[in-house]
């Protein structure tokens, strides 16, 4: 729905369609922005990628070509082009694009409105790291107008860690995940197996998933996980070092794992951190149950029924290697189908925009 005051104008950025959730979040709020009318310009260091399909084509694209820094420096120079109304900081990891646009633009800058996609307790860092970045969030309400947040838990720790008050920080989950738009990933065949979907990155931490099939009572079972990045080397020697070449599958990264999700006897995931993981919401609604480390605030609102899975603490293998017996039991029901949420999530964002849009006029005027 357009705003009373016509299309809302709306910057925001990203460093590649080639990483992990955030990218594919705010690919499918641009998708709902610009079907509702709405201007969005999107500044990018590589427009291809992964998730480059699931971008409008009514959005303006804006490359910035080389690294993540030539960005940066080329983000003031094109909100002072684009004019727009409204910056949209799409996760914790480009928040400090988002201080770098207040220093520049000053009280031109546009409100910032960003949304916060990983854990802020970070109790995985080391103490010199954790206290830094902890005064870092404590500079948060310096630079950014509004936080929004996925869940109400993450709300409430993101109005703690950042010391920003509630009435500036909203709840608004991620859209949906979208219909398959590549080749369906097929499920294994003639064999049990468990699935993993993300990044091959060291957050993620799949050398666990790995660790534990080795543990499983069921010497049969198998693993696949889809996603590419940095750790595939490491986990492929990790895999041969434990001789379960013939039970793990990397195949790399998956257009539509749908297929493979429903007809997995589990999703796995072994986060250090994580902010609200859309694929643990993704498998309970084709009804595959979970077994997920308790990376986040948001974990235990998202799998708020043990007949949906199972969360173990962080770093505990043979909970892990339990949970994956459990749920690897013949005749172990599965859960029903759980829907999605967020399907109104870009509509809400679009009602946010407007009411900091409307404020600033007062404020200004």
């Amino acid at each position: 729905m357009l705003s009373p005051y016509g299309p809302v104008r709306i910057f925001t950025f990203a460093k590649s369609l080639h990483d992990g959730g955030v990218e594919r979040a705010l690919a499918r709020l641009i998708r709902g922005w610009v079907a509702a009318g709405h201007r969005v310009t999107l500044a990018i260091g590589a427009s291809d990628g992964p998730h480059a399909g699931e971008l409008p084509a009514g959005v303006e694209l804006v490359e910035v070509s080389g690294s993540y820094l030539n960005l940066l420096a080329a983000l003031p120079g094109l909100v002072r082009r684009t004019a727009p109304a409204i910056i949209f900081c799409a996760g914790n990891y480009y928040s400090s694009a988002a201080a770098w646009l207040r220093v520049r633009l000053g009280r031109e800058c546009p409100p910032i409105v960003a949304k916060v996609s990983n854990r802020l307790d970070r109790d995985d860092q080391h103490f010199p790291l954790r206290q830094g970045y902890r005064a870092w969030l404590r500079a948060h309400p310096a630079f950014v107008d509004h936080l929004v947040a996925m869940t109400p838990a993450m709300a409430d720790e993101a109005a703690v860690m950042t010391g920003i008050g509630v009435d500036r920080v909203s709840v608004i989950a991620n859209p949906p995940g979208l219909g398959g738009r590549g080749t369906p990933t097929p499920p294994i065949g003639g064999s049990d197996y468990l699935i993993g979907i993300g990044r091959l990155a060291p957050q993620k931490r799949w050398d666990r998933a790995i660790s534990a099939l080795a543990g499983v009572a069921r010497r049969d079972t198998q693993l696949m996980i889809l996603g590419e990045g940095e750790e595939r080397a490491a986990l492929e020697r990790q895999v041969a070092a434990l001789g379960l070449d013939d039970r793990v599958h990397l195949p790399g990264y998956a257009n539509d794992p749908r297929p493979a999700l429903a007809r997995a006897r589990a999703l796995v995931l072994t986060s250090d951190f994580e902010g609200v993981p859309g694929v643990l919401q993704e498998s309970l609604a084709v009804g595959t149950p979970v077994v997920t480390t308790d990376s986040s605030v948001a974990i235990r609102e998202i799998v708020a029924d043990p007949r949906h899975g199972s969360i173990v603490p962080t770093g505990d293998d043979r909970a892990l290697i339990a949970a994956l017996d459990h749920w690897l039991t013949p005749g172990r029901p599965r859960p029903d189908p759980v829907p999605e949420r967020g399907r109104d999530s870009a509509e809400r964002y679009i009602r946010l925009f407007e009411g900091l849009l409307l404020e600033r006029r007062f404020r200004l005027a």
